[in-house]
């Protein structure tokens, strides 16, 4: 699975890079990146969570 962010919704928050950092993480300038767009397996329930947890549903789990 990949995760990806749509950078127009995204308020950069925060929430995704607290449940998964090494997955998002925020630059200086309040953008977030995925670090890892594919998703291992033993990170799945983190991202799953993250990507609910979205306040602005910005995050997609394909």
């Amino acid at each position: 699975m990949k995760v990806s962010v749509d950078l127009d919704q995204c308020e950069a928050n925060g929430i995704c890079v607290g449940i998964a950092p090494d997955v998002f993480e925020l630059d200086d300038e309040d953008v977030l990146h995925i670090v890892e767009a594919e998703v291992a397996p033993d990170r799945l329930a983190d991202v799953e969570t993250a990507v609910s947890q979205c306040p602005k549903a910005a995050l997609k789990l394909q």
